[in-house]
């Protein structure tokens, strides 16, 4: 089920309504999300749902046996058990299509075909992102951070979330988890800002981030149709495109739990904003960064042990990242690229965002922008096509029709405006004018509905 279907504008009133007319029943409330939450990701295939059970039941059952054990061999092999049964998981369902694609090019250098439809595997929506948020769980009870969840329900309202199950922000049970045994209280200010964050994210998602992409696609489909000053917007767009695209999610994500009393992480940051390359990864996808920081790079030492040390750790990260992306050449050549353009600024102080900085912004999006022709291209020879056009100035540049050039400007404009809020319409014309605050709200959701064609259009990182 997506966000900008009519499908979700009818399931969540019903599920808000029913959810706080059990107020007063912690557990009823909190099954009655677990309920929604399956019906929610179920929408999309049922059978996808076993795969979440599985991953939900495993850890939780190696955690209440992590917890329950006084001997470090025992807890260690609970523990690798959990591990070694999500990344499995993860990897035969992401990585098996990768290795027999690779087979099967090995084996047409010998003049042999074998491309059998029967081997290839679909992705599951969202298993990136709810196996991280279980291994998290296990590894913190291990560290004995955290005590074994005993309420079934309640573990399950963590692991299923609907607002944010099939696309983040990652969630850590510390901070979730603990949320589902709290009695919540509906806060009609909170809800109302919830609403506001809603709208802007589908605001970003439907009239900036899928306008963006019309044009990318345009170009990276045909590169050789077009010259530098295509393909360098088009890399710039793509930036966006993602940008717009996830960080819309992420807001509607957290905007929805707030209407149900529920906190989510901070996922963005206003990244297109950053002053270096090392301020833009602290700015995005904060949830996937600060996991990979918290389990990956501080057990292997971070930077206590040299630099040589520090720059491996650095390197894992990145190159984990790529891998959890997906299983692409394009995706492996990327993280190496962010972790070469991470190094140079890694020790330089980053200043805030301000009009005296759009030169260290401009630079660093232009960085971002060229790596991000190997995240869209596909495949290494698209990705070189496209680099090969940034240095044809005589192809004739194609204009960004108005139906983008507009939204993007809005989107920048409002952003830069509340850079130091949570999202844009947070404050934005508060105190001010009732009308005129109305006025913009409406107008949002006119345009919204106008573009009516973005709701046949799925998230991007929905893929991961």
């Amino acid at each position: 089920m997506l966000f900008q279907t009519m499908d979700f504008a009818v399931f969540l009133p019903v599920v808000f309504a029913i959810y706080w007319a059990l107020a007063e029943r912690l557990r009823w409330q909190n099954a009655w999300v677990v309920l929604a939450s399956q019906v929610f990701f179920g929408w999309w295939d049922w059978r996808f749902l076993g795969l979440l059970w599985f991953s939900a039941g495993l850890d939780f059952l190696c955690a209440r046996r992590i917890d329950a054990s006084e001997s470090p061999r025992r807890r260690r092999l609970w523990l690798n058990l959990s591990l070694t049964g999500n990344l499995g998981l993860l990897a035969y369902f992401k990585y098996t299509g990768f290795f027999l694609e690779s087979f099967s090019t090995a084996f047409s250098w010998f003049g042999v075909a074998w491309d059998d439809p029967a081997l290839r595997i679909v992705l599951p929506v969202g298993i990136s992102f709810y196996t991280f948020q279980t291994m998290s769980y296990t590894i913190d009870v291990y560290r004995r951070e955290l005590r074994a969840e005993r309420d079934p329900v309640a573990y399950l309202a963590y692991v299923s979330f609907f607002p944010q199950l099939v696309a983040g922000p990652i969630e850590r049970a510390r901070s979730l988890l603990t949320q589902f045994h709290v009695p919540r209280r509906f806060d009609g200010l909170e809800a109302a800002d919830g609403l506001r964050q809603i709208l802007w994210g589908l605001c970003k998602k439907v009239l900036v981030a899928d306008a963006c992409g019309r044009y990318a696609y345009a170009v990276f489909a045909d590169p050789g149709a077009h010259g530098a000053g295509s393909a360098l917007v088009a890399a710039l767009l793509t930036v966006v495109q993602i940008y717009g695209d996830f960080s819309g999610y992420s807001d509607i994500a957290v905007g929805t739990a707030r209407l149900f009393g529920i906190r989510l992480v901070r996922n963005f940051r206003f990244p297109l904003f950053a002053t270096t390359v090392p301020d833009f990864w602290r700015r995005w996808h904060i949830s996937l960064m600060g996991w990979f920081r918290d389990y990956v790079y501080r057990p292997l030492g971070g930077s206590r042990h040299g630099r040589a040390r520090h720059l491996r750790n650095l390197a894992a990260i990145f190159l984990l990242s790529a891998f959890w992306h997906g299983p692409k050449w394009t995706f492996i050549w990327w993280g190496v690229y962010s972790f070469l353009t991470f190094l140079p600024q890694e020790r330089k102080v980053a200043p805030a965002p301000s009009l005296r900085s759009l030169p260290h912004i401009s630079l660093t999006l232009l960085i971002i922008s060229l790596g991000a022709v190997l995240f869209r291209a596909g495949n290494l020879p698209n990705a070189a096509a496209v680099y090969g056009r940034l240095v044809d100035w005589q192809t004739p540049f194609a204009p960004l029709p108005w139906a983008t050039v507009i939204p993007l400007a809005v989107m920048v404009g409002l952003e830069w405006w509340a850079r130091d809020d949570a999202h844009a319409l947070e404050n934005l014309l508060r105190p001010g004018p009732r009308w005129a605050r109305w006025g913009l709200y409406y107008g949002l959701i006119v345009a919204f509905v106008a573009m009516g064609e973005g709701a046949k259009r799925t998230y991007v990182y929905f893929r991961f």
